[in-house]
């Protein structure tokens, strides 16, 4: 599987808080269609940021036959770099499939009309429910997220309503 190496700068949209300011790495078409050639849709990859390790990151297209890789919370806080710091970039086609949280799985079956709900959502939307749960930093947190979440989705209940239900449970 072919890989790419380059250094590019990190880069900030300057949009409005209210709209999509990311932070993010431009990807040049030449070096895209090394890893996937002829390719215009969005894709997985893995490797590395300087030394921080990634898997399962997307990368979007810019229209121009580059991409855009964008930067969460947790690759700025591995790397320690934010906007306009250079970065050493290693990428990869990540061809792996999605792996669900067991724990969550196994809490699903026991309640059938979370399960069930769970079922009619869209792959993407389901796989948000498992990543948060796995991004916990402890077991307790995890515990408390999949309970939330079967609550949650046995009152049918998408991802982006149940942490909206949260929040205005706080305020």
């Amino acid at each position: 599987m072919p890989s790419i190496l380059f250094s590019t700068t990190i880069l900030k949209s300057g949009l409005p808080a209210h709209q999509a300011n990311w932070t993010y790495v431009l990807i040049p078409p030449e070096l895209a269609q090394q890893l996937k050639k002829n390719n215009k849709k969005e894709f997985k990859v893995k490797g590395r940021l300087d030394k921080y390790v990634i898997n399962r990151v997307s990368v979007f297209p810019m229209g121009n036959g580059g991409f855009i890789l964008p930067l969460n919370a947790d690759m700025r806080k591995g790397t320690g770099k934010g906007k306009g710091a250079i970065l050493n970039v290693e990428l990869a086609e990540d061809k792996s499939e999605f792996v669900f949280n067991t724990d969550f799985l196994a809490c699903m079956m026991d309640e059938p009309i979370a399960n069930q709900f769970f079922q009619t959502l869209t792959p993407s939307h389901q796989r948000y429910f498992s990543k948060w749960i796995d991004s916990a930093k402890t077991t307790a947190t995890k515990v408390k997220r999949i309970a939330m979440a079967v609550n949650a989705l046995a009152h049918k209940m998408g991802y982006a309503e149940m942490i909206r239900n949260e929040k205005s449970k706080k305020v």
